[in-house]
């Protein structure tokens, strides 16, 4: 597998880190890029090629606010995580959003919808 670098933050595109020692994504920052699948493709890739030689991720994620295709391309890595979930991998989500962002936290509970494995959302306030 290649080696992930990570995404900086800019103000249109989160930032994405990867954190060996805990075998966890994160994504933190808003997510509007010009365009989503572009900016989500690697990523998609990365987590492809992660799940199939680990027994497990997690993606931790922290997005105030998500364009409508960038929710698509969340779906998509959750619809990675379900399969890999499906095959026996521990796999996991953490969301956190603030609580004063109550459309975060209503995605978060869509997203959750979506998926069996487990999906955890916490509130902050900054």
């Amino acid at each position: 597998m290649r080696l992930f670098d990570g995404i900086s933050q800019t103000v249109s595109t989160p930032q994405v880190s990867f954190d060996p020692t805990e075998n966890k994504l994160m994504i933190s920052g808003d997510s509007y890029p010009e365009n989503s699948f572009e900016f989500y493709a690697p990523i998609a890739q990365w987590v492809r090629e992660k799940l199939a030689e680990a027994d497990g991720l997690t993606i931790e994620i922290n997005v105030n606010y998500m364009n409508s295709s960038s929710t698509k391309c969340v779906l998509d890595l959750l619809d990675l995580l379900e399969e890999a979930h499906g095959r026996g991998l521990m796999v996991s989500v953490t969301w956190c959003y603030d609580k004063e962002n109550p459309r975060s936290r209503d995605l978060a509970e869509e997203f959750r919808e979506e998926v069996t494995f487990p999906f955890t959302i916490i509130a902050f306030n900054e």
